[in-house]
């Protein structure tokens, strides 16, 4: 079965299981729309079509399926500073040993000095732009 991007757009729902069941040893998710059913067939298509997926995306993909994720936040030394506009004001917040500092006061965690700017629940990597947005 070789499909192209533009066959898999006009497939109904049975035509989209057919090929599912033909590129995959899984069946489909139950729950799955129409929509996503023609991205994963026609990413998988487009893949193999072009040799497979990069060595390196697929070793990812692995490390994050065995929970090996690490770190995805830098580690932050004493003496580091942050930098964040919020509502027009600059925020200035340093690491230090025993927290972050923001304001004249210590925070255990800068999710605490996000909630203290915002005051809302925030994940402070996120909010410091040390984490990348999903």
């Amino acid at each position: 079965m070789r499909l192209t991007v533009a066959e898999i757009e006009t497939m109904d729902r049975a035509a989209l299981i057919a090929a599912w069941d033909h590129l995959f040893d899984t069946p489909v998710p139950k729950g799955l729309s129409q929509s996503f059913l023609r991205r994963f067939i026609a990413f998988e298509v487009q893949a193999r079509q072009r040799g497979g997926l990069p060595r390196g995306f697929v070793t990812e993909l692995q490390k994050k399926m065995a929970g090996d994720v690490g770190n995805s936040v830098p580690d932050l030394k004493p003496g580091g500073r942050l930098l964040r506009e919020w509502n027009g004001t600059t925020h200035s917040v340093e690491v230090t040993e025993a927290g972050y500092r923001w304001n004249k006061e210590t925070y255990p965690s800068l999710s605490a000095v996000a909630r203290a700017i915002t005051g809302a629940r925030w994940s402070g990597p996120r909010f410091f732009g040390l984490k990348e947005t999903r």
